[in-house]
């Protein structure tokens, strides 16, 4: 979903190792980085895997389903503009256990709650697909 007149927001720099995880959603998929030699997946984005060490390290697809495992509601707009009160979620994906992703969360403020199924959406700023999750079709 592109984002013409949306607030602006601080985007992140396109690094080559993580330029893969902000520029993914251009076709609706989440990738993620995944160990090809023990087949752990990883998030963020490191040079080695942290379960065995490997540098055999690839951008896969994954489901975009999760759940909400914590949150925090913030008050105060970190840039002019950009509306508040919003969701930050850490949310736990369904293909690994402990593997989250921090993104914020869709819908009202007070419908936000642990274990709160969700999926991935994109809004696109710039050459930036940022991940925002919403409620529903999740774990």
């Amino acid at each position: 979903m592109a984002s013409e007149g949306a607030p602006a927001r601080k985007l992140p720099v396109l690094e080559p190792e993580t330029a893969f995880f902000w520029t993914s959603g251009a076709d609706g998929l989440l990738r993620i980085q995944r160990c090809g030699a023990c087949r752990t997946w990883q998030h963020p984005p490191l040079p080695r895997c942290s379960t065995c060490g490997s540098e055999t390290l690839t951008a896969e697809a994954v489901s975009g389903k999760g759940r909400v495992a914590s949150y925090t509601i913030n008050y105060e707009a970190w840039l002019p503009g950009l509306p508040v009160p919003f969701v930050l979620a850490a949310v736990v994906l369904a293909e690994q256990t402990g593997l989250y992703v921090l993104a914020n969360l869709d819908g009202p403020v007070t419908a936000a709650h642990v274990g709160q199924p969700v999926s991935v959406r994109f809004e696109q700023h710039e050459d930036v697909w940022l991940p925002f999750f919403t409620p529903g079709d999740g774990l």
